[in-house]
């Protein structure tokens, strides 16, 4: 709440200031023109903006490594699928413990917590598995948690920009006093806008995609959930 009211006032002051200067950054609008993109929207952002802008890297790869990884044929290949159940099929548990501790993935991990618990009888044995399960569902979230973590972070790095970008026209201002010049001020003005400009436009791609890949995840879970449970369902009663 007090970010939110720290941001709309600091939105007041940038725009009570650009209406005060307008006449005369109307006249230097030409010189302007002449601004690459890359002085607008990356160097006016200063060390704060750099900082954004590698984050938006980290926040690129980790898209792409999940739009790659986080499927279920890819965290639990078909054919390991059709191998374990073959083993099952022939009783050949043991085999299928050494094959899954030797393939760790989701399945096969929830699987090596249930099969040793056989004896133990179904209910003891399903109880690892979930346990297993919930470990390895937490293991998934904290993966795409960096996504919300920089979805998070870029905004308020963006705010952090935008305030320091107020306190150094401020302090110009102060030691100038009737004689600044909007020319003194577009500096930290800029700087202002481009980091909250930067901090948007990284947290907005970012957040959604995290949201994207939470929905998948939370799919791949409960389908390899009951892949398991059909797998083990064959013990229930022995």
């Amino acid at each position: 709440m007090k970010v939110m009211r720290t941001a709309s006032v600091t939105t007041m002051v940038m725009l009570v200031m650009g209406l005060m200067a307008s006449p005369a950054f109307a006249q230097e609008a030409e010189e302007a023109k002449s601004e690459s993109w890359v002085d607008a929207y990356i160097t006016s952002g200063g060390a704060i903006g750099f900082v954004i802008l590698f984050c938006s890297f980290i926040s690129l790869a980790l898209i792409i490594e999940h739009i790659v990884n986080i499927k279920r044929d890819k965290i639990v290949p078909p054919q390991l699928i059709d191998e374990i159940e073959g083993m099952f099929e022939n009783e050949e548990y043991q085999e299928a413990l050494e094959l899954c501790e030797a393939e760790p993935n989701f399945l096969t991990n929830v699987l090596a917590a249930g099969l040793p618990k056989i004896n133990a009888g179904f209910d003891t044995m399903k109880a690892a598995m979930d346990e297993a399960g919930d470990e390895e569902a937490i293991k998934l979230q904290q993966k795409i948690g960096y996504l919300s973590l920089i979805g998070n972070i870029a905004p308020m790095m963006g705010l952090f920009g935008t305030v320091s970008g107020m306190i150094e026209a401020f302090q110009i201002i102060a030691t100038k006093g009737a004689s600044v010049s909007p020319s003194d001020l577009a500096g930290g003005i800029s700087k202002a806008l481009v980091t909250t400009f930067l901090g948007l436009f990284v947290a907005i791609p970012t957040m959604i995609a995290y949201f994207f890949f939470r929905n998948r995840v939370v799919r791949v879970t409960l389908e390899i959930g009951a892949i398991a449970d059909e797998l083990v369902e064959r013990f229930r009663g022995k």
